[in-house]
């Protein structure tokens, strides 16, 4: 009797702690509407970091909007198991660049950035310039991706 009623409340409290951790962020709570196609746009190079990725940035411009509502998410190789992203505005070519490169991700993680076109959530998995790993959430604004949480982060593996 006594082990039923302590698995009982087990059951009964495990969500209730899961409910005060928080749940991770999802996609539903940063909506962002979605517009209709338009002529490609032609990415807005000002700064040296935008001139340096502009056949990247540029060739993701062709492609239709794929996150924030307006946004072309682009993404790019930057060596072995790493990668970079900018978001493009498909109204006015301004490029927002992701201030960090994305590296050692998890093996059952084929993409280690996820986003929406109808969303304003940037889900990032892996180590942010090399440093750390872990998940870690970010809404983007038009101007910057700002962070909303960062789980505790797990060492980097060492060779």
């Amino acid at each position: 009797m006594r082990k039923s009623l302590i698995l009982f409340l087990a059951f009964i409290a495990a969500p209730v702690f899961s409910a005060i951790r928080g749940a991770e962020p999802r996609f539903a709570e940063y909506p962002s509407a979605v517009e209709m196609a338009r002529k490609p746009v032609k990415p807005r190079l000002t700064t040296n970091e935008t001139r340096r990725y502009a056949t990247q940035l540029s060739d993701a411009a062709r492609h239709g909007v794929n996150f924030a509502g307006h946004f072309i998410l682009a993404e790019w190789g930057c060596g072995a198991g790493c990668v970079m992203a900018a978001a493009i505005d498909a109204r006015t070519g301004k490029v927002v660049m992701l201030p960090f490169t994305v590296s050692d991700w998890p093996l059952d993680i084929a993409e280690p950035l996820a986003y929406r076109k109808d969303s304003r959530l940037l889900i990032v998995r892996g180590s942010r310039d090399e440093r750390g790993r872990g998940t870690y959430y970010y809404r983007f604004d038009g101007a910057a991706f700002q962070l909303i949480e960062a789980p505790p982060a797990t060492p980097r593996p060492r060779p």
